[in-house]
C-alpha cells in the first residue's frame, strides 16, 4: 500500500489529524488510505476474537470515518488528495497501523487517540507505531493540527 496511511479513532482529534494527512497526501500527489479499527478482544492464547455482533461496530466505524472524510474534503476543497480510501478492519489498533506501513509512504496517528490516560504526553498506539513501524511516522500534537 503505497502513499500515505492515516489512522482515526473517532475521538475529537480525529479531524485534525485527517485534515493533516489529507493536505500532505495532496501536497505530494499520492493517495491516502484512512485505516480505522474497530479494536476486539485479545489473548495471548487465541489472538484476536471477533463475535458476529461486534459486525455492528465495524460498520458504525465505517459510517462515521465516511462523514468525517466527506466533512473534511468539502473543507479543503482543491486542497483534497485526489485519491482516498478507507479501510475499517477489526484488530489492535497499534498492530494494524504497522501492518500498514509496510510500502506506505509514510504514517499519520494522532498522539492521543479514545485512551483515558489524558495526561500521557504520547498514546499508546503512536507510541507503538513510532517504534515499530516500517516507514516514516509523522505525529499530529493535539491542538496543532
Amino acid at each position: 500500500m503505497s502513499g500515505i496511511i492515516v489512522g482515526i479513532d473517532g475521538s475529537p482529534h480525529s479531524q485534525p489529524v485527517l485534515e493533516w494527512a489529507m493536505r500532505e497526501a495532496a501536497a505530494h500527489g499520492v493517495p491516502l488510505t484512512v485505516l480505522t479499527v474497530e479494536q476486539v478482544a485479545a489473548s495471548g492464547w487465541h489472538g484476536t476474537v471477533v463475535f458476529p455482533a461486534d459486525e455492528k461496530y465495524l460498520a458504525a466505524a465505517r459510517k462515521a470515518a465516511a462523514e468525517l472524510i466527506a466533512k473534511v474534503a468539502e473543507q479543503l476543497g482543491q486542497a483534497s488528495p485526489s485519491a482516498v480510501t478507507l479501510r475499517a478492519v477489526f484488530g489492535l489498533p497499534a498492530e494494524e497501523l504497522v501492518e500498514a506501513s509496510r510500502g506506505a509512504d509514510l504514517v499519520v496517528v494522532g498522539s492521543r487517540g479514545t485512551g483515558g490516560f489524558s495526561r500521557v504526553v504520547l498514546g499508546s498506539v503512536s507510541n507503538h507505531l513510532m517504534h515499530h513501524a516500517h516507514c516514516p511516522v509523522a505525529i499530529v500534537p493535539a491542538g496543532r493540527a
